[in-house]
């Protein structure tokens, strides 16, 4: 069988039925975005899992996720912006800074910050050439300190499983995360707070099944919900929770789609810190050194670089131009970071950059090491 669009659901859900000619299919599980909520409805329609399917709709959309909140203190003041209206600049001046976004974006990609009006016209005029019939969010700009919040939900039950502290850089007017720390040690008031805003904002999206992540900030002992997705954190997430709480989050989430009995109690508790690496300058990749020094390092425990020789990387953008991070431990959660950031700047990429130039029709390349 040929390879298939994961766009089109039909073709999706032929390609099950194909697979289940020679298979015992149990589950129909997507741990990528934008997938969550096609594979949730084609597993709702063999009858595989009762994950909610609805609620995946409505996480994956970031129009419909502001909406149901609507009349609730979990929302920023946003505004919605299309074609019809994307004049509407002295609302906008009201607002400002702003986070402009493409509705169906993920990982930071198309999501920009404006901390004035003509840098919000420049990234208006952007996304509309990139998507001309597009729908965009406008929302203020809430400025605390975000954590993300591993939740799933069982038969209406929600239980939180990790909540992570994230560290965040500015960079290309986007927002770059480039650390993660795990929150063990918390005051009642805070955790209280968090659960309840979790809760009630799970319940408005009426996530009654399956996992999710929520990004969340707190400004002025408010939550405000930045962003919700159907699914674990990706990006090294599932290993630096097993590391810091013993367990696997994808191993029972699955076990929660094929109907098993699942264990989401940390069986260790400790400090960790996930630190990513990106870079200051563009170029093609022609080596990397200093990894066995890395992992020689106080505390690491977990080394990942994904990009390959001949690669040409980026400075980010949007999450998918972190290139590689390092997973430390600590007798605290300080000790953890500091060692996980030791560790990072022993990691060194080399890269060359390449000039093209034109002279009678032909291109010439001069390559030069940086």
């Amino acid at each position: 069988m040929s390879g298939c669009d994961f766009n089109d659901f039909e073709k999706v859900n032929k390609m099950v039925d194909y697979f289940s000619k020679w298979y015992d299919i149990k589950a129909v599980v997507s741990f990528v975005d934008p997938y969550c909520a096609l594979a949730t409805k084609i597993a709702q329609m063999r009858n595989l899992s009762n994950f909610s399917y609805l609620a995946y709709e409505k996480m994956q959309n970031k129009l419909l996720s502001r909406q149901v909140l609507d009349n609730t203190k979990y929302n920023p003041n946003y505004k919605i912006v299309d074609k019809s209206n994307y004049k509407n600049y002295d609302e906008i001046s009201k607002m400002l800074p702003v986070v402009i976004k493409y509705i169906e974006s993920n990982g930071s990609r198309d999501v920009y910050f404006c901390k004035d009006l003509y840098t919000y016209k420049k990234y208006l005029h952007h996304l509309f050439s990139q998507f001309p019939k597009g729908i965009l969010l406008v929302e203020e700009f809430i400025d605390g300190p975000q954590y993300i919040v591993e939740a799933v939900a069982i038969n209406k039950k929600i239980i939180i499983e990790a909540i992570i502290e994230q560290e965040i850089r500015f960079m290309n007017d986007h927002f770059i995360i480039t650390g993660y720390s795990l929150v063990l040690d918390y005051p009642k008031k805070f955790y209280t707070n968090l659960k309840t805003a979790v809760d009630e904002i799970l319940e408005i999206h009426k996530l009654e099944n399956g996992p999710c992540h929520l990004e969340i900030r707190c400004i002025n002992d408010e939550w405000k919900l930045i962003e919700i997705n159907p699914r674990i954190s990706g990006a090294g997430m599932n290993q630096f929770i097993q590391i810091g709480l013993g367990y696997s989050l994808v191993e029972e989430h699955l076990k929660l789609a094929l109907n098993m009995k699942t264990n989401f109690k940390p069986r260790l508790e400790i400090n960790a810190f996930a630190e990513y690496i990106i870079l200051s300058k563009n170029g093609i990749l022609e080596r990397i050194t200093g990894r066995s020094s890395v992992l020689d390092s106080e505390g690491v425990k977990y080394v990942y670089v994904k990009p390959k020789k001949g690669t040409y990387l980026t400075t980010p953008v949007s999450l998918g131009n972190r290139y590689a991070y390092i997973i430390a431990t600590g007798t605290s959660k300080e000790k953890a970071k500091l060692n996980a950031k030791n560790a990072a700047m022993k990691m060194k990429f080399h890269l060359m950059w390449i000039k093209m130039l034109s002279y009678n029709l032909e291109q010439h390349f001069y390559i030069y090491y940086l």
